[in-house]
């Protein structure tokens, strides 16, 4: 990552910060950007012994509503991404894994963010403890793969690092 010539810091909030930043371009110009630094964050594909996959319903009020998508959540202060992985599997749907295989990490949305989700498959389930936060607002739900497939084709589920994980781990499945 290029150092920026000069940052004005203009929002920190709890989960972003936002800065307007002037960076020299390889073309040799600059100019001025608006960047959202994040931490970032990781997900999990939680596949059950029988093939199924368990995501969540959760309401999000930016996408206007309730959508399907992996258990997920933002690293804290120099954590490694397998541990939030495996915290946010189980404090979201109540499952721990007993393998976590990373499947990616992907930039979310590189023109004006730093954010980079790291997505695992998450297998061996075995019960542990849902402890949502006070602002999941989520139901569980498992469906089989092919169930999930067709859910991205039809257009029920369209969040980007859901419908990445889904593909790999079924991409794999049928490798």
């Amino acid at each position: 990552m290029r150092n920026p010539l000069s940052t004005e810091h203009i929002y920190a909030g709890k989960v972003l910060v936002l800065n307007r930043e002037t960076v020299a371009l390889p073309n040799g110009q600059s100019t001025e950007l608006e960047i959202i630094r994040h931490p970032g964050a990781s997900a999990v594909v939680p596949i059950k012994d029988d093939g199924s996959v368990v995501l969540i319903r959760q309401f999000r009020h930016a996408a206007g509503g309730f959508i399907y998508e992996i258990p997920a959540g933002k690293l804290h202060p120099q954590e490694d991404p397998r541990i939030c992985a495996a915290r946010e599997l189980e404090e979201e749907i109540g499952y721990r894994a007993n393998q976590l295989e990373l499947l990616t990490s992907i930039w979310t949305a590189p023109g004006f963010t730093d954010e980079v989700i790291h997505i695992y498959r998450g297998t061996g389930l075995q019960p542990g403890r849902q402890q949502l936060d006070h602002d999941e607002v989520l139901e569980v739900v498992e469906w089989p793969l092919e169930k999930a497939m067709a859910e991205i084709q039809n257009g029920t589920i369209r969040d980007a690092k859901t419908i990445i994980g889904l593909q790999l781990v079924f991409l794999a499945s049928h490798a």
